[in-house]
């Protein structure tokens, strides 16, 4: 290694403003994976004020993850070229443009474009902040605390959107879930002009458009045919074209990316076996976790007859476990222990607090049936999201880690997105043929319909809960690294190349 890239090392380890950086990158990151979520709870009374149909209310939510999920392999390769600072400031505007435009929404249609917007900005957004995180602790030691509180932000910034939803439908009215993206905007940007570094850019590459057109529409048409699957049925012709196309263009993705000059994703980004268990396992964990969300929203408003506000407030366990688990926990032991040491029981811990929840009636208690498998769930995915992002971005090229903190996030959207189009359509399935097989007297319809609807639920939890252990046997096969080495700058083990 150069004098200069270790000098550049030394610079950044004693960096005064490195800790304020990472409150600036986690701040961004708290506003992206929170809006997934905070517009959920809003969601009745935005369709109520735009006259949503029924099947189209969906879409307040699929628009926004599948732009998010469609657009991060490019939204990380720009960041790459033109430079991670001045990416992640473009993006901070443009999704507070694209918040008030969603805000002021005459239309449903109006909406349903200000939600792709955020989308496609938090696409920009997202892996130039995890990159810039990457490249500003290189040490081992403060490298865990700043992905553990980085994690913690990931993992819990879906139910803090819950939470703050809640508050701002019940006090304010559903348009404050956009809106209150703008002033954690203008504080984030004016942070990032500050205390934010960068390395020069990657003035040499170009921007593969061919295998963005490739990958996005793949992806998106993937998530589109999968969503789809709830409204239309799985035999709808619709649905298994929209399937069969996104995997031929995938395949058509991944045949260019080996012969494309500058490659959207460079194939030795997945081909080293550590990251590509943990994109894996990432995808399919985040399917659990997006199913806990979805089917306890439902069970708390609809069952249980909580307001949007106690429904948010339902969720702080989960949160405060997921805290715990990635910043005392995992944040603590990474240094010592293999990662896979970690993720192996986290996604037990997780899938044990799904099964828990296949037992809910609809006469179950919240403090007894419910709360813990919400700390369960919450503990052993704190485990489970520092030591996935840790390892994925570890030992990358800095040209490269734009890239690759993209895949890491396109593995959680694309992820949540099909798992939640999947667990949705298992439920409303399963929930149909049980009022059909048991309503046999229209007086029974009160007790059985309830009934009928917390049954898919469990059924669904139990897809979960065996997509969340396929999750941990991925990560226990997969994940074979050690424990990081003391002293060693984490971007140490692969060499930067000229491109």
């Amino acid at each position: 290694m150069s004098t200069t890239r270790t000098g550049e090392f030394r610079s950044e380890h004693t960096d005064p403003h490195r800790w304020w950086a990472l409150v600036v990158i986690a701040l961004a990151q708290l506003m992206v994976v929170l809006d997934a979520t905070i517009v959920n709870i809003a969601l009745p009374s935005a369709q109520r004020a735009l006259h949503m149909s029924d099947g189209n209310r969906q879409w307040v939510i699929t628009a926004y993850s599948v732009a998010f999920g469609g657009l991060l392999l490019l939204g990380g390769r720009v960041a790459d070229l033109v430079g991670r600072k001045r990416t992640f400031v473009a993006g901070l505007i443009g999704f507070a443009v694209a918040s008030v435009l969603g805000g002021a929404a005459t239309s449903s249609g109006m909406l349903y474009g200000a939600r792709a917007l955020q989308g496609a900005f938090a696409a920009v957004l997202a892996p130039s902040a995890l990159s810039l995180l990457t490249t500003a602790f290189t040490d081992p030691r403060e490298r865990g605390k700043a992905f553990g509180i980085y994690g913690a932000l990931a993992g819990s910034g879906s139910a803090i959107g819950f939470i703050v939803g809640g508050v701002l439908t019940e006090f304010l009215n559903w348009r404050w879930c956009l809106y209150v993206n703008v002033p954690i905007a203008v504080v984030t940007v004016l942070g990032a002009l500050t205390l934010l570094r960068d390395r020069p850019r990657n003035t040499g590459a170009r921007l593969d458009v061919r295998g963005a057109v490739l990958g996005c529409g793949g992806l998106v048409a993937v998530v589109y045919g999968v969503s789809e699957a709830q409204p239309r049925g799985w035999t709808d012709p619709l649905v298994p074209s929209l399937l069969a196309v996104g995997v031929v263009l995938l395949a058509a993705f991944v045949w260019w990316q080996t012969r494309a000059p500058s490659p959207l994703l460079p194939l030795h980004v997945v081909r080293d076996r550590d990251r590509a268990g943990c994109f894996l396992a990432m995808a399919l964990a985040v399917v659990g976790m997006f199913g806990l969300y979805l089917f306890m929203t439902y069970y708390l408003q609809g069952i249980l007859a909580y307001s949007p506000l106690r429904t948010g407030l339902a969720f702080l366990p989960l949160t405060a476990a997921i805290v715990v688990g990635s910043t005392q926990i995992s944040a603590r032991l990474l240094r010592h222990v293999a990662p896979r040491t970690l993720l192996v029981p986290g996604m037990l811990l997780a899938a044990g607090g799904l099964l828990l929840l296949t037992r809910l009636t609809a006469d179950s208690r919240y403090a007894s049936d419910v709360l813990p498998a919400l700390l369960l769930m919450g503990l052993g995915m704190g485990l489970t999201y520092m030591p996935v992002f840790a390892t994925a971005t570890a030992g990358v090229a800095p040209r490269d880690s734009g890239v690759t903190s993209a895949t890491v996030n396109t593995s959680q959207q694309v992820g949540g997105s099909i798992g939640t189009a999947l667990l949705n359509t298992i439920a409303t399935t399963s929930g149909a043929a049980y009022v059909t097989a048991h309503l046999r007297d229209p007086a029974d319809r009160p007790r059985v319909v309830p009934e009928g609807i917390v049954h898919g639920y469990t059924v669904a939890l139990w897809w979960a809960a065996g997509i969340m252990l396929l999750a941990g046997l991925v990560a226990g096969l997969m994940i074979t690294g050690g424990a990081p080495r003391r002293g060693a700058p984490a971007e140490a083990a692969v060499p930067e190349s000229v491109g």
